[in-house]
Formats: structure tokens, C-alpha cells, sequence
């Protein structure tokens, strides 16, 4: 493979600059890099031209003559849609290219663009990113990576410009599993909370009062102390939605069939997504596990402060 100069790695392509990708590739414009981004959506665009990014026609017309390419996207199908196929991006790029991918996609879909990428001559290093978009701009996600370790070597100080921590796995798809993993920890969380705050309601303690007790416990976990203030105002305006945790669940789910762990919690949870989803709250934050438990208990909404 050939490492990109440190004057080539200045100037990369973003293809999809969604809710994450957008502040993303921003903090690489903000660092001093020249980003050619292309995304499907013409206002995204509009937003993109307003961070700084240099946009592109197409998903082919931004990667071209760039020798580092970031992807996010939605899912495998998009994945599967852009670098696959006889039209897809891999058959244009020129060997030495490395192509990074920063979606929640299956291993499986993965796999299939490692076999391809490795077929073109084309690195690929798949570096899902842990966090969300409220905290995207902040430079506070955290990404796991696999693939080439030289791949990897040469572009770690771009991951740098909007992750706190890169961590290498191994040269498969142990990101992959990882993000999943990640994931699976924060949806079961998300049910156990919902059940504890909605006992403590039953047993008679002020909303405001239980959050504090969670706060302050042996549990309060990082993810307990980032959902406690938006619950203490009730707001669940989405920053990873009900939709988009049910997604990610399924890949969860599959990953286990794939590799034979059962993993009931996370089946039980998924049907909580789904309830959630078919009662409309597919586009609430996935904390809205809270109100799910609350219907079924009897609860209506707390009295606030």
C-alpha cells in the first residue's frame, strides 16, 4: 500500500454528510484540511458548503484524485449501493486509496467490501464512531478502528481532529463488533433505566428526586449522567432516535446468530424499539424507553421541579 504524503493527507473526500457527517467533516475544516463532501440530499449540501466543504456533483466526482475517502452512511444498503457493484466507487478509485467507513453496518456487509477493497488494490479500514450528533462538533466521540495497520498509521491524526480516542482492533472486522457491542450495552441500559425510574415512581418518589439518586449512585454511568438532564425537563427530542436504536438492534441480533451467542437481553429490548416505533416515538430519543415503561405501569407524566 502506498501511505499518503503528509501534504496529500490535507485534502480528503466525505461522502455523506448526514446528522454526523456534517459536524464531522467540519472539525476537519476547522483543522486546517480541504474536504470534498457529497451527499444526496441537496439541503445537506447547503449546509455543507456553509462549514467550509468544497462540494462535489457525485459520490465519484468528491473522491476523485483524493487518496483518503470517509464514508457515513445510513446502512448496508447505502454501503452496499456506493462501493459495490460494477458501478460502485471501488472500481474508480486507484490502488494505494484508503477508503474509511464510520457507519453502524454488519460485519457481513463489511466483509464483502473488505474482499472487494483487497481485490482493487484499495485499504480499507473500517472505523465506526461511538457518540452522537449532539456531541459530533465537539471533537468528544471516540472511534474503533480495523483493517491494514499501516492504513491506519497514516491516518490516525485525521481521526484525531474529531475523535478523542482511536482505538485499534485488528485487521478484520473487529470494529464492527465492537460498535455493536458499544451499542448493545447502551439500549439494554436505556430499558433498565426506563424500569428503575418508573419502580421508583410507583414507590413514591419525586421524578426530580429519583434522577438525583441515579446521579449520585454506583450506577451513574456516563450515560446516566448525559440522559438525566434531559429527563429532568422531560425532553426527548431525539439525539439517537427510537428508529435508529431498533436498526442498530437488528445487527446486533444478527451479529449473535452469526457467530452463535444468544443474546436475549438484546431481543427483548428490540421489542421495546418496535413497541415504541409502532406508537409513533420512532423519532424520539431512544431514552423514550422511559415513557414505554411509564404506559405500561399506569404512569402519566411527573410533576417537573
Amino acid at each position: 500500500m502506498t501511505t499518503p504524503s503528509r501534504d496529500q493527507a490535507q485534502a480528503v473526500a466525505w461522502i455523506g454528510v448526514g446528522k454526523m457527517g456534517l459536524p464531522i467533516a467540519g472539525r476537519m475544516v476547522d483543522a486546517g484540511i480541504s474536504v470534498a463532501g457529497y451527499d444526496p440530499g441537496q439541503q445537506r449540501m447547503v449546509l455543507a458548503q456553509q462549514l467550509g466543504l468544497q462540494t462535489a456533483n457525485s459520490a465519484a466526482d468528491a473522491a476523485a484524485n483524493h487518496s483518503i475517502i470517509f464514508t457515513s452512511l445510513p446502512d448496508d444498503a447505502a454501503l452496499r449501493s456506493l462501493v459495490l457493484g460494477s458501478d460502485g466507487l471501488l472500481n474508480k478509485l486507484p490502488r494505494g486509496t484508503i477508503l474509511i467507513e464510520t457507519s453502524t453496518v454488519s460485519a457481513e456487509i463489511s466483509a464483502e467490501v473488505g474482499v472487494a477493497a483487497e481485490a482493487t488494490g484499495v485499504a480499507y479500514l473500517r472505523a465506526p464512531v461511538s457518540g452522537n450528533a449532539a456531541i459530533a462538533h465537539t471533537g468528544a466521540l471516540t472511534c474503533f478502528v480495523s483493517g491494514p495497520r499501516d492504513a491506519f498509521d497514516a491516518v490516525q491524526s485525521l481521526l484525531a481532529t474529531f475523535t478523542r480516542a482511536q482505538t485499534y482492533l485488528g485487521v478484520a472486522e473487529e470494529a464492527r463488533f465492537a460498535k455493536l457491542a458499544v451499542n448493545l450495552m447502551i439500549a439494554v441500559s436505556a430499558g433498565m433505566m426506563a424500569e428503575s425510574l418508573a419502580l421508583a415512581r410507583k414507590g413514591g418518589i419525586s421524578w426530580q428526586d429519583i434522577l438525583k439518586v441515579l446521579d449520585d449512585s454506583a450506577v451513574a454511568s456516563p450515560m446516566v449522567k448525559y440522559k438525566t438532564p434531559p429527563l429532568a425537563t422531560r425532553n426527548f427530542e431525539s439525539t439517537f432516535s427510537c428508529r435508529q436504536m431498533a436498526k442498530d438492534l437488528d445487527l446486533i441480533i444478527g451479529a449473535g446468530h452469526h457467530v452463535g451467542v444468544p443474546l436475549q437481553l438484546a431481543a427483548q429490548v428490540r421489542e421495546i424499539y418496535g413497541s415504541l416505533v409502532a406508537q409513533g416515538d420512532g423519532e424520539s430519543d431512544f431514552i423514550a424507553t422511559v415513557r414505554h415503561v411509564e404506559r405500561l405501569s399506569g404512569l402519566g407524566e411527573p410533576k417537573l421541579g
